[in-house]
């Protein structure tokens, strides 16, 4: 039992610091983009957002899925001891993703005019070029974290990602500053000023992406490269030896690889869908292209940014479930894999619950903070969008629940559903009810909600398990309204004393974070051992027992 207990706890921790490094990683993103999108404006923000739907796409398609499959093939082989099968793993796994990532990125750079212009975003032409070569960098870098999180360590994807994300933020900013002058050069020669420098200005942005990823590649590389030398003693004091050959690892992978390139792309595509529905129906109904063009900045570069820095922390504990849970699954410990389920679930909804209402109360001061944006657009878009966090970070998490039991098929068939009800609504609302933008926000949030009731009947039937309810959304809601109470109290009164946004904003969600923390404990919404398993979780303790808020 006190075996259990650790492994419980350290499949928390790992995730954790999954899950730290994935939020740092956006906090720089969030930092970054602040100026570069006071650089390239509303409209840069548009192209910038559109090259990113569609590179994101195509990373999924190329790269995305193969880790996920490394990860849990390596984690079957190191429950079994099969060392050197892990290495041939990693060779062919490594041989397939080059390959796939070469082809998505021949397809983004002489596919580009045609796709950009499909999506009424032709200036986007420039940033989606820029983007094509991070494509084979990251599917090379994938597989290397992949080999790493099979093995149960997250700390070089975790150290990768902010390596990455440090240098992107560099030259991002740098870069579309630079690339905006340019474009103001060149656009005056053909009457077209702005347009022409935002959308370099976009393409400086994604010049940072391509850069972080090379960076972060030559860094996962150079562990790898110290850690195959463990590897190769691992593998000489291996006493028996698999006979897989190469050609039925690539069918194993394949077949590991479609269900989870299905569930993770049908997932996904929804942006590109959305922008697609969006300004094509926008424009049948005569709405003026420039203000369209803004309304997708403003959603894409402002509202989807802020939105997804919470949801780190789910895509963190999805990834680190997958391994754990297939180990538990490989061992028939039914009850460990129920265990598991129950801790990263109630650990995405503490955090992901009072971000929803933090981020619902303080839109407005945020997006002013932030982006210098006081208009009512984007903080009504924050408004209208925040429940989605909760909604989007349940249903990334159980995704890689249903994975890691084995049951790949779930997802892809609960996301096609999910997918077609999504299209469905959008086109409605946007049709009869002409909520633009907002139509965007509201049907995103329906999908989300829809994967999240799928994905539950899924693990219920193949896991026989049931979510606690009462301490794993109760609890953090009621702590999240009162949270909010004072959050907007303290705003609104602060802001009356001396009104100044930064500064309050910040005050403001510090007392959130105390106050939030002090009412989950005193409503017994974690319990001591829960408590550990969160980062800092022995100094967490401690202070909690000296302020009587946990039982002993």
């Amino acid at each position: 039992m006190e075996k259990k207990k650790n492994s419980g706890s350290a499949f928390l921790v790992q995730g954790s610091i999954l899950a730290i490094a994935s939020i740092a990683s956006r906090i720089i993103g969030l930092i970054y983009r602040v100026p570069m999108q006071r650089i390239i404006g509303d409209v840069g923000g548009d192209c910038y957002g559109t090259a990113f739907e569609v590179y994101n796409i195509m990373l999924l398609i190329s790269s995305y899925s193969l880790p996920t499959a490394v990860s849990k093939f390596v984690s079957e082989c190191r429950a079994k001891g099969d060392f050197k099968l892990i290495h041939k793993v990693f060779r062919v796994a490594m041989g397939l993703s080059l390959t796939s990532g070469l082809i998505a990125s021949c397809i983004i750079f002489f596919g580009a005019s045609y796709i950009t212009a499909a999506l009424k975003t032709p200036l986007a032409i420039y940033a989606l070029l820029v983007l094509a070569p991070a494509l084979v960098i990251l599917s090379a870098m994938g597989v290397v974290r992949g080999l790493f999180q099979g093995m149960g360590t997250m700390v070089p994807t975790a150290l990768s990602q902010i390596i990455e994300q440090i240098v992107n933020a560099v030259v991002s900013v740098f870069a579309a500053y630079v690339l905006y002058q340019r474009g103001m050069k060149i656009g005056a020669v053909l009457g077209r000023k702005e347009d022409y420098a935002s959308a370099y200005g976009a393409a400086g942005g994604t010049m940072g992406t391509t850069s972080g990823a090379l960076v972060g590649f030559l860094f996962v590389f150079f562990l790898f490269l110290l850690f195959r030398h463990v590897l190769v003693k691992m593998e000489k004091r291996q006493k028996f030896s698999s006979h897989q050959s190469v050609g039925s690892l690539i069918v194993v992978l394949i077949a590991t690889i479609v269900p989870v390139l299905l569930s993770t792309t049908i997932y996904n595509i929804s942006g590109i869908m959305d922008q697609f529905i969006f300004k094509n129906m926008a424009t049948y109904q005569n709405y003026d292209a420039a203000l369209i063009s803004r309304w997708w900045g403003v959603f894409s570069s402002k509202y989807k940014v802020l939105i997804n820095v919470p949801l780190a922390i789910a895509s963190a504990m999805a990834a680190s479930t997958v391994p754990t849970l297939t180990g538990a699954f490989v061992a028939r410990d039914y009850k460990l894999a129920r265990i598991k389920t129950y801790q990263v679930t109630k650990f995405v909804m503490v955090i992901s619950i009072p971000c929803v209402v933090g981020i619902g109360v303080l839109a407005s001061p945020i997006m002013q903070l932030l982006f210098n944006d006081s208009s009512k657009l984007a903080a009504n878009m924050l408004i209208a969008g925040c429940v989605s966090i909760a909604f989007y970070s349940l249903s990334t998490l159980s995704n890689g629940i249903l994975q890691g039991i084995n049951r790949m098929g779930e997802p892809v068939k609960n996301a096609v559903i999910a997918l077609v009800l999504h299209v469905i609504f959008l086109i409605v609302v946007m049709y009869f009810l002409r909520w633009h933008i907002y139509a965007v926000i509201y049907a995103n949030a329906f999908y989300a909600f829809l994967m999240c009731i799928l994905n539950a009947n899924s693990i219920r039937k193949y896991l026989r398990y049931r979510q606690e309810v009462f301490k794993t959304f109760f609890v953090p809601i009621v702590a999240s309204l009162v949270m909010g109470a004072s959050v907007y109290g303290s705003y609104t009164g602060l802001m009356m004393i001396y009104p100044k946004n930064s500064i309050w904003t910040l005050v403001a969600i510090m007392v959130g974070v105390v106050v939030y923390a002090v009412f989950l404990l005193l409503l017994r919404g974690l319990t001591a051992d829960e408590l550990l398993a969160f980062p800092k979780g022995a100094t967490l303790l401690r202070l909690a027992r000296k302020l009587h808020l946990v039982k002993e």
